[in-house]
């Protein structure tokens, strides 16, 4: 498949709030229909053959468009991809015909092992190269163009040579890919390293952009006292990264938008007012774009 043609298939979310499906909110679902966008699914929770959860999402996935989120292809790994894991994946994505799909911009495996996390990458050629070569295999895989998300980072390498922003301008521009614009990750990395994150938000290839992520982090201190945000996804979204999202709102035009909570998630009514939040800005865009420029 050719990369115009990976890009004809390309986004068709709503322009609207999405929330991650949990388990434990089904019946929430399915007996209230709320008036929600899109859920958002971790592809790796969805990987066995049949049982409830298949049950449960093929009756939600009627109702609602799906946005399919990985968390273990370990784009950035120095090893080969696992193409039995990309083979599950092919099969989830054909059986649900998502309105999007969307990997991290990290790696999780190292010779024989996986580390349940999402660990940051040094900026290089090399590394480019590596995730470029990924990406195509992944999209002429799977027979869709997939959405790259920005990390949320703790340390910087002394290796990297090249700028965030400009690695994955970069990688979308060579490979064809979306990028998912995450933007509690730009809040976190910016507290982190003391950066300006309206600076990279006015810096970063907004045309690109197919999906925006929001959640809430938490926040500790240093051994040296400064401050640090870790990117938990257990709370509500906090103003300064909603401040930041109706900026970023300003830059890009109406994005479908998904609030993630995936830890100490709260009951439904809860996540349907963050859903409303994030509607209620989208309708106000016109005046948020406005304050912006």
């Amino acid at each position: 498949m050719t990369k115009e043609a990976r890009m004809t298939r390309f986004n068709t979310l709503p322009q609207r709030a999405g929330l991650g499906l949990k388990p434990e909110h089904y019946g929430d679902i399915l007996s209230g229909n709320p008036n929600i966008g899109f859920f958002e699914v971790h592809a790796e929770n969805y990987m066995g053959e049949g049982g409830p959860p298949h049950r449960y999402l093929s009756a939600i996935a009627e109702r609602y468009p799906l946005s399919l989120h990985g968390v273990g292809l370990s784009i950035g790994g120095s090893r080969e991809l696992d193409k039995t894991h990309l083979g599950r994946l092919k099969k989830l994505i054909e059986r649900y015909r998502p309105a999007s799909f969307s990997e991290h911009l990290a790696w999780s495996t190292h010779e024989s092992g996986y580390f349940n996390d999402l660990l940051p990458l040094p900026y290089t050629d090399e590394t480019r190269d590596r995730i470029c070569a990924h990406i195509d295999q992944v999209q002429e895989t799977l027979g869709t163009r997939m959405l790259l998300e920005n990390p949320s980072t703790y340390l910087l390498f002394e290796e990297s040579t090249v700028d965030e922003i400009d690695f994955l301008r970069t990688i979308s521009e060579r490979t064809g890919c979306g990028l998912l614009l995450d933007v509690n990750n730009v809040m976190v990395s910016a507290i982190n390293h003391r950066l300006d994150p309206y600076d990279y938000i006015r810096r970063f290839p907004v045309e690109r952009v197919g999906e925006i992520h929001l959640a809430g982090y938490d926040e500790t201190a240093d051994e040296a006292g400064e401050r640090l945000a870790i990117d938990a996804h257990a709370s509500t979204v906090h103003d300064d990264v909603f401040a930041l999202y109706e900026f970023a709102l300003g830059r890009t035009g109406p994005i479908p938008t998904l609030v993630e909570w995936d830890n100490d998630f709260p009951d439904f009514p809860t996540l349907r007012a963050e859903a409303e939040r994030v509607d209620d800005a989208l309708a106000r865009l016109p005046d948020i774009g406005r304050r912006v420029a």
